[in-house]
């Protein structure tokens, strides 16, 4: 087989969950890059039409779907009308997530547990018991959740986030083990401090990034493009071995 081949993802159809900016917009455009069509989702459809409207002039095929993750509702217009444009789905990444609360976990209240876990972890579970059906009958079929470090070593004041984030964590492993004769591979992508809009409340404080570059070996913050081409190495052939397993992408900071 011919190193292009290993990433050729001519033909697979992809949904990529908070696709309108950051993480998730440079997965799809990376997917879509190497051959995918892209369904870009997020919660406001004019977030992500602008988007698919940018890669469409590329070159890539590319629909825009507003889903709001806490929303099961909307999680299954997110599959059926992805079916009914493509016909099938080949590659989900679960991306979108939320953290509408900062500090210790004795001062949060269960509605923003509520919150975070409807669109850390139920959705992501919604989303891809949705399109099992469709994953089983393909071809090379991949899951990736989009964790973070938090959910492996949790950080101060983001308590109820590294709960969700572990929980997925959990969540790719136990469907790796109950999917993986039906030649469905799952895997999770644990992000440290990735320059967006998500993190910017960590990257603008200089007492913070001072405590992460001093224990941190590489001395800079990771870029969305740092993700996406590992998600696209277990979307595609070059990662057809890989199932279960957790990838962290962090400068070393959890060494």
């Amino acid at each position: 087989m011919k190193m292009k081949e290993l990433f050729d993802l001519n033909g697979k159809v992809a949904i990529v969950t908070g696709a309108s900016k950051g993480i998730g917009e440079a997965i799809a455009y990376f997917l879509g890059r190497a051959g995918a069509k892209v369904v870009v989702s997020s919660r406001k459809q004019d977030a992500v039409e602008t988007v698919a409207q940018k890669y469409r002039e590329e070159g890539i095929e590319c629909t825009a779907i507003a889903c709001q993750m806490g929303d099961m509702e909307a999680i299954e217009n997110l599959v059926s009308e992805t079916v009914k444009v493509y016909g099938t789905i080949d590659i989900v990444v679960n991306n979108a997530a939320t953290n509408p609360v900062f500090g210790p976990i004795i001062e949060s209240d269960l509605s923003a547990y509520d919150k975070i876990m409807d669109v850390n972890v139920k959705g992501p579970l919604h989303l891809a018991k949705l399109a099992y059906p469709y994953l089983k009958k393909s071809e090379n079929a991949s899951v990736i959740n989009i964790s973070s470090v938090e959910g492996v070593t949790p950080g101060f004041g983001l308590g109820l986030y590294s709960v969700s984030k572990a929980s997925l964590i959990m969540l790719s492993k136990v469907l790796a083990k109950e999917w993986g004769p039906d030649s469905i591979r799952v895997n999770t992508i644990c992000p440290g401090l990735i320059k967006t809009k998500f993190s910017q409340p960590l990257w603008t404080n200089e007492k913070i990034m001072k405590q992460v570059m001093a224990v941190q070996p590489i001395k800079e913050i990771g870029k969305p493009k740092d993700i996406a081409g590992l998600a696209l190495m277990l979307a595609s052939k070059s990662g057809a071995y890989c199932t279960g397993a957790v990838f962290t992408a962090d400068g070393g900071l959890t060494i």
